[in-house]
């Protein structure tokens, strides 16, 4: 009996260690991205008029420029990638304003109910500019900013060009990073939630995407959660990645390219590249960058990605020069 008594305690032992492990872990919480609000640098500065956080890059070269709303994904903040991404841009001549949208200082923690009237104050403010031409906005955004991106083209009608990377074709729940609970809408418009397609559950695998696949099943039960890209007359270029682990981007790629080929409008353009993931939008990286070998954490190979950024990068350029001038 000695044996099983000595093995009875060394199991307890074990389950009293994993249980401090998983709340050591859930403390932690090594999952939570951090929070950055990058600085702005020699060729920005900082705005926080009219209750906006972002950081603006005015358009070098004479008369009134083209300008970009440039927003990041559910990471919230301003995220160094992003920045880097409204620098390239400014190079080439747009006027971008790089926009916070949730979890910087003052702003909401949770992606719940994010007001879309941020996203037309902000473009307000934009148009605003000395050096920006109004009529010649264009909007971009990576995955949930995509999301929101195609959300406000649909609402605004002076948006002249729509850049999504890993974009949905559905308004998703919200969620928050740091707490569990029942979330509503993403977003909301004059106070009331924007229609929203639930959660489908949870499987226990490292592919996050079957808590959006499993949902997108239920679609037909929830069609105000629809993207309406016909609303928009503005082109949209769609970049995803075919191996993409967080969300099925190129399925909801695909689903906003056919809705608006059988309403006739807008021209959409779509890029999918086999080997990328998540990260398949942006500047490419050097191999010597400690960043590309991060570029495989949401599907795909490094090297993918990378590729799919080379080729991607220069035709955003291109498109938003086509769609709204240089």
């Amino acid at each position: 009996m000695g044996w099983r008594r000595k093995a009875g305690i060394g199991c307890g032992a074990i389950v009293v260690l994993l249980a401090a492990a998983a709340g050591t872990i859930y403390y932690l919480k090594p999952w939570v991205p951090a929070i950055h609000v990058a600085e702005p640098g020699p060729t920005g500065r900082r705005v926080t008029e009219s209750g906006l956080l972002a950081n603006y890059y005015p358009g070098r070269g004479a008369g009134r420029r083209p300008a970009v709303l440039m927003l990041g994904g559910s990471e919230g903040g301003i995220g160094e990638s992003s920045r880097r991404n409204a620098l390239a841009l400014q190079a080439e001549g747009f006027s971008v304003l790089n926009l916070s949208y949730y979890r910087a200082p003052g702003q909401p923690p949770d992606l719940d109910m994010i007001p879309l009237e941020t996203f037309a104050t902000a473009l307000a403010w934009l148009r605003r500019q000395s050096e920006v031409d109004p009529g010649r906005v264009g909007i971009v955004g990576g995955s949930k900013g995509a999301e929101a991106a195609l959300l406000v083209a649909t609402r605004d009608p002076g948006i002249r060009a729509v850049v999504a990377g890993m974009p949905s074709s559905v308004a998703w729940q919200g969620f928050s990073w740091e707490r569990s609970g029942e979330f509503g809408s993403s977003w909301s418009e004059r106070g009331r939630p924007v229609d929203y397609l639930p959660f489908g559950g949870w499987q226990w695998t490292f592919d996050v995407s079957a808590i959006y696949s499993t949902a997108l099943e239920n679609l037909p039960r929830h069609p105000g959660a629809v993207i309406p890209i016909e609303r928009t007359a503005a082109p949209v270029l769609l970049l995803c990645g075919e191996a993409d682990s967080l969300w099925p981007s190129c399925p909801m790629a695909r689903q906003l390219e056919r809705r608006a080929r059988e309403r006739g409008r807008p021209a959409v353009t779509l890029l999918a590249y086999p080997d990328a993931g998540h990260a398949v939008f942006g500047q490419p990286w050097r191999e010597s960058d400690p960043a590309y070998g991060r570029l495989d954490g949401l599907g795909g190979t490094d090297a993918g990605n990378n590729r799919a950024r080379i080729h991607g990068w220069p035709r955003v350029v291109a498109f938003l020069k086509s769609a709204l001038g240089s």
